[in-house]
Order: C-alpha cells, then sequence, then structure tokens
C-alpha cells in the first residue's frame, strides 16, 4: 500500500526571493533548529546548460530516519541518505526538486517533488509551490499488518515537517527581503 498527499502553499513573495530561500535555508543556523531532522545536506553537482539557461543540481541530504522510533529500532538504522534532483529554468520561472531515499529501501520508499512557479493570480509578487509526497512501507513478515498504521505514522511526520519547512521559507523570505531592501535590489 502506498500513502500519498499532495498540498499547496502560496508564498507571498516573487519567485526569485522563494527559489532563493530554497537554496538557504538548509544553510541558516536559526533554521537548523526548526529542521533538526536535516542531518546534513551536501551539493554533488551542478551544471548550468547556457543554450537553455537551466540549473541541475544534485545534492545529497542526511536525515533522521523516518517513521516511528520503534520502526528505526528494527531496521537498525537511524539516518537516512537521500538525493535531491533540482531544475531551475530561469526563462520560465520554476523550480523543481525531486527528492529520494536511497537508503532502507528494502523497508520504505519515500518520493517527494516539490515546485516552485509564478502564482497565476499575482505572478510578479506571490509564489505557488506544490508539493506531492508517497510513502510505501514494504511489509516486513512481522510486520505485514502494521505496515498500514506505520505508513500513516510517516505521513503525519512528513507533513509535520513540510509545515516546519514552509516556516522556514517563510522567515529566509523575510530576512532576504529585507536584506534587499537595506541594500536596494529587487530579490
Amino acid at each position: 500500500m502506498v500513502k500519498a498527499y499532495s498540498q499547496e502553499h502560496t508564498y507571498k513573495h516573487p519567485w526569485e526571493r522563494v527559489t532563493s530561500a530554497s537554496w538557504r535555508k538548509f544553510a541558516d543556523p536559526e533554521n537548523k533548529r526548526t529542521l533538526s531532522h536535516i542531518l546534513q545536506v551536501d551539493t554533488l553537482n551542478h551544471k548550468l546548460e547556457p543554450e537553455s539557461g537551466k540549473l541541475f543540481t544534485t545534492r545529497a541530504i542526511t536525515i533522521q530516519a523516518p517513521g516511528p522510533w520503534f520502526l528505526r529500532k528494527i531496521v537498525g538504522q537511524d539516518i537516512c541518505h537521500c538525493v535531491e534532483s533540482t531544475v531551475v529554468d530561469a526563462k520560465t520561472r520554476s523550480m523543481q526538486l525531486a527528492t529520494k531515499n536511497i537508503c532502507l529501501q528494502k523497508y520504505i520508499e519515500v518520493e517527494e517533488k516539490i515546485r516552485y512557479d509564478p502564482h497565476p493570480d499575482n505572478p510578479n509578487e506571490w509564489t505557488i509551490c506544490r508539493q506531492e509526497t508517497s510513502i510505501r512501507i514494504k511489509p516486513l513478515s512481522t510486520l505485514a499488518s502494521m505496515a498500514e498504521k506505520i505508513e500513516q505514522k510517516c505521513v503525519e511526520k512528513f507533513q509535520q515537517n513540510s509545515a516546519k519547512g514552509r516556516e522556514v521559507m517563510e522567515r529566509m523570505c523575510k530576512y532576504l527581503e529585507a536584506e534587499s531592501s537595506s541594500r536596494g535590489i529587487s530579490v
């Protein structure tokens, strides 16, 4: 069984500011307390295609293993490594992120897709964020009957972390807005 959910959020900030905040959200010390499940972020590669103007980036993200504590004890692992692939298209003002776990796959598969685009109602001032997440617990012989409950607990934890992520993004956008105002720059 797969648990999937999607959500939308409107940032009352321009696309350029929101995408800048997305890049900086893991580096800010204040955000590290809020995003305490994120243990480390490393850029593996990045490539700019001059002809298309697209930026491609791959990052490794180490997180506190998802799910309830007893599941982490059963699988014997407290951390999980994920890969995030990002495509930024400055011409169309689109940023797409796709993240999935690369470890613990015999127990759980998680895939998250986030897309930032100018909001259709106010494209120069607002940004719409669309997030889709799917979580699949692979039944273990001893836990087959509990797989659905575990998936639901994982969904609840991911939703809590998504709310924390939006809080961090809002804080970063306000910081960037104040920073650009003090310099007379529009970001």
